[in-house]
């Protein structure tokens, strides 16, 4: 079998001929395979959605329950068969739940990455090695400037701050979706134990993470305690809500946000952010090609994020390579994720 047999790039998303179903499609189908519950990956309205457990969970908390007509559970390196092709999902290191999705016909192994990251996070399951002929990888931060070193380093800088500015409240922009809860998480570990308070969008999530044995210790919403109680506290907000009125009420607060996208200058002065944290939950560069190359794939496909530099990369590495150009995928939701 070619790989261009097995999966098909479409205006609806990616498509296996095979057995009929689509992977992280941007509009509803009628059958849908999701790598993880952020919103630009998993839509609700599709017939049949199959996914691991925490993502239907996800998906459930965020659209109601009836976000899709059936939902299949899949664990982790269960094989199920769809119409004659075997499909594995595998962890992808992302968020909780999070998936690459590895399909085996006609003698083929492919694997669809989804988003992905390799570095360690307390919050989910690590990123698993697949070996396979084709790799379909995520490419948001597909650049050599791009990398992220370790999250405790950066919160090692937050926690600074916090010494320096300890009648300033600590407001940080972070995905309500796998960021917050890493960030959590990481200050738990770096010995943080004072009470971290929540905007009301992340509590949802947050207690669902500590339904799956995720507990961040001390925590509280913002709502329920005083201004004044919030002097040298740390603050969780979406990233939208660092300049909406609702931060208003802080006075003078130091604005951080926790991502990939704060190892550019320039864009955490646009976004006004006072204490950029690099922290990502996707591949960084050095992350993207080690994975390509220990993938042992002769070829490769590239689809939302920098394809052109990845693709390049691929090709003077001695693979085949090619965009796919998937339009519907992009950056986290700061609504949501």
């Amino acid at each position: 079998m070619r790989p261009d047999e097995l999966i098909v790039p479409t205006p609806a998303g990616l498509f296996c001929p095979p057995g009929g179903f689509y992977i992280d499609p941007t509009r509803p189908v009628e059958r849908a395979l999701i790598t993880h519950a952020h919103s630009d990956h998993a839509r609700p309205g599709h017939a049949a959605v199959a996914a691991t457990g925490e993502t239907l969970d996800l998906m459930w908390l965020r659209y109601g329950e009836d976000f899709a007509g059936t939902a299949q559970a899949v664990s982790y390196g269960e094989r199920i068969g769809v119409d004659g092709t075997r499909v594995t999902f595998c962890p992808a290191g992302h968020v909780l739940g999070s998936a690459q999705i590895l399909l085996e016909a006609g003698g083929l192994r492919l694997v669809v990455t989804g988003d992905y990251k390799t570095e360690r996070d307390p919050t989910c399951a690590p990123f698993e090695r697949l070996a396979c002929d084709v790799l379909i990888t995520e490419a948001t931060f597909a650049l050599p400037v791009f990398r992220h070193g370790k999250a405790p380093r950066e919160i090692e800088k937050l926690l600074r701050s916090l010494t320096l500015f300890p009648e300033r409240t600590h407001l940080i922009g972070v995905y309500a979706l796998g960021k917050a809860q890493r960030v959590i998480a990481v200050l738990r570990e770096v010995g943080y134990d004072l009470p971290i308070y929540l905007h009301g969008a992340l509590e949802a999530t947050t207690r669902y993470y500590a339904t799956r044995g995720l507990d961040g210790g001390p925590i509280a919403a913002v709502r329920e305690v005083p201004r004044t109680a919030l002097a040298g506290a740390i603050v969780l907000c979406p990233p939208a809500a660092l300049h909406d009125v609702w931060a208003r009420r802080f006075g003078e607060p130091v604005k951080s946000l926790a991502s990939g996208w704060m190892r550019l200058r320039a864009r955490a002065r646009q976004r006004g952010v006072e204490l950029p944290l690099v922290i990502s939950d996707h591949a960084d560069w050095e992350e993207l090609t080690a994975t390509v190359a220990a993938s042992g794939a002769g070829e490769i496909w590239v689809t939302h994020g920098r394809e052109d530099a990845l693709v390049h990369w691929s090709v003077t590495h001695g693979l085949s390579a090619r965009a796919l150009n998937v339009a519907g995928y992009g950056e986290e939701d700061e609504d949501a994720p």
